[in-house]
């Protein structure tokens, strides 16, 4: 049997029941079968296509047409049709895909045209755009269909250097069904969950705020291994009271939006975690502040109300970070790829969780 695949698209001012009279007549239609669709609403302009297969060739065919054709005249619409190859369709459908995030406090054209012409000379062709935030463009999802020759990990890599340059974050994800199916959510504490390094503060409490702020640097930079960094700083920090880090707590600022997305999270079911190179004392209290499922991070000893200038237990660096979001995984029963990273904004430290296959986006 013969088969023919006709593109409708239908455009012109959004209304009330268009959706419903065109799938409508689709349905009295014998032998037509939607093998496609997409409605797009943009203030207040509509775009529906719908991708038909007639089986039954010119009999349905015409009729279908003049009813949408007058249907569209009746509501005021543009109607526009063609006709696509078997062959075509076969094609992009083959395709590979991927869905690429790009995130930051404002997404502007020059962030979207570098992104967009990075994926042309990969020769990525975006299929969808889609805004994810309302009010201000903070956060675009674009939808890319790839052949099999492309170099995903190459990708990554520009994407990954654009986003050092255009205070944006760009993220890449195979689109699956496992990238809808996410169930956990872990952040990073300093200049991510909050606006500041907490250490620092601590230091400037204790006078040593200089010191601690030049290690703290080239452990970022990665100038130092950061167990060495961590034990240095500390030690700086002896002697301080405990009361010095209540009141840094007091004071902490949340990053702008946090206290919502957790919230939010938490109403649609996600399981929520913070996994700090920072301190458990902060930590635990974020946890029962903003009602965070798990906490993990250093722990300071104080003893007799005072710092002693030492950490206990184990080190919550880069790779213990990678094995805690692994371990939490497993305790919830889900795989890496439902799980969601927002790191740290210093990717040095974040190398072993992207190692780990962890989905990671900076949160703004």
């Amino acid at each position: 049997m013969n088969k023919r695949l006709i593109l409708i698209t239908m455009t012109g001012l959004d209304r009330p029941g268009v959706f419903a009279t065109v799938t409508g007549l689709i349905s009295k239609t014998e032998g037509a079968r939607i093998r496609d669709i997409e409605m797009t609403v943009t203030h207040p302009q509509m775009v529906l296509t719908v991708l038909l297969d007639l089986s039954s060739g010119d009999s349905c065919e015409k009729p279908l047409i003049k009813e949408l054709l007058f249907a569209a005249m009746e509501m005021k619409l543009h109607l526009d049709f063609s006709v696509v190859s078997e062959e075509d369709y076969r094609r992009k459908t083959a395709k590979n895909r991927y869905i690429v995030t790009i995130i930051g406090s404002h997404v502007d054209a020059e962030s979207l045209a570098q992104v967009s012409t990075i994926l042309v000379d990969c020769h990525a062709n975006i299929e969808r755009i889609s805004k994810l935030t309302q009010g201000e463009l903070r956060c675009v999802e674009l939808l890319i269909g790839t052949d099999a020759q492309l170099d995903i990990r190459a990708l990554k890599r520009q994407l990954l250097q654009l986003s050092g340059g255009q205070h944006v974050d760009v993220a890449v994800q195979k689109e699956s069904l496992y990238r809808r199916a996410k169930r956990l959510v872990v952040m990073d504490m300093d200049s991510t969950l909050i606006q500041i390094e907490v250490i620092d503060e601590l230091a400037r409490l204790a006078g040593v705020g200089e010191l601690v702020a030049e290690i703290t640097e080239r452990a970022m930079n990665g100038e130092l291994d950061f167990k060495a960094s961590l034990e240095a700083r500390v030690a700086l920090l002896a002697g301080l009271k405990e009361k010095a880090l209540m009141e840094v707590y007091q004071n902490i600022p949340l990053t702008t939006g946090a206290r919502n997305l957790t919230s939010i999270l938490k109403r649609l079911g996600f399981r929520t975690a913070v996994i700090s190179g920072g301190f458990q004392f902060f930590t635990d209290r974020l946890k029962d502040d903003l009602g965070l499922d798990y906490a993990f991070a250093n722990q300071l000893e104080i003893i007799d109300g005072v710092v002693t200038g030492r950490t206990k237990g184990v080190v919550v660096d880069g790779e213990r970070k990678a094995q805690l979001l692994e371990e939490i995984a497993e305790r919830e029963g889900i795989t890496l790829d439902q799980v969601f990273y927002c790191p740290h904004p210093q990717y040095r430290q974040y190398a072993p969780v992207r190692r780990a296959r962890i989905k990671g986006v900076v949160f703004p």
